[in-house]
């Protein structure tokens, strides 16, 4: 018999990612060295844009007007947008079912974790997990054991993810059951530079399955 619950409620802490999934974070700064890499460099057009968003984005938090839903308009969509994540060869997919398997046995038997999380998938490889604006204040730190849980079930790997409530971004990676961080980036420290830096580590990692995919060399199974 396979029970069922709801990832909301049963990934709350890195802890739960280790006992119910078998997922571990990686500390190791070598782990995950795709976000410190050499960064594609931003057209003209595209910076222009992304300091446009930056500084409507501050104005909006500043005026406290970002609610459920605005973040969306008024940051995410816009910035995927200026960079051409939204068409060919780039496909965007909007809020996704996803069950995980964990792999420990309940007295009723073992568990099937099911939820719908607020999220957009690119090329497959890479999940943008989006805190809602409802929730502003929410620590993006809390969200990753449970976008974590997300991307472990797609059956790939290395898969890419980044958090944000808007103004604090975290880069995810996810290789096998092990992930690790990249550092915080806040718009509240830097709101110009960093949200250009996220552009960046968001252009590349994007990139790395597309230009794997064009030499036949996709993503990996597992599992």
């Amino acid at each position: 018999m396979v029970a069922s619950t709801a990832i909301t409620q049963a990934i709350l802490s890195f802890r739960d990612l280790e006992d119910k999934l078998g997922c571990r974070r990686i500390q190791n700064p070598n782990f995950f060295l795709e976000w410190q890499m050499p960064l594609p460099e931003l057209t003209p057009t595209e910076t222009t844009g992304i300091n446009h968003l930056s500084q409507r984005y501050m104005t909006y938090l500043e005026e406290g007007e970002v609610s459920e839903g605005t973040l969306n308009i008024i940051l995410i969509a816009p910035l995927l947008d200026i960079l051409g994540l939204c068409d060919p060869p780039y496909r965007i997919r909007g809020e996704t079912w996803v069950a995980v398997q964990t792999q420990m046995d309940t007295e009723a038997g073992r568990m099937t974790l099911e939820g719908r999380i607020d999220a957009l998938t690119i090329q497959d490889n890479f999940w943008l997990v989006v805190i809602e604006g409802k929730r502003n204040g929410f620590n993006v730190l809390r969200a990753v054991p449970q976008a974590i849980a997300y991307m472990s079930a797609t059956p790939y790997y290395p898969i890419f993810g980044l958090v944000t409530n808007g103004y604090d971004y975290l880069f995810l990676k996810l290789a096998g059951r092990e992930f690790g961080l990249s550092d915080n980036f806040s718009l509240l420290s830097d709101a110009t530079g960093n949200l250009l830096r996220v552009a960046q580590v968001l252009k590349h990692l994007v990139g790395l399955h597309s230009r794997t995919a064009n030499h036949g060399q996709g993503a990996t199974p597992y599992g």
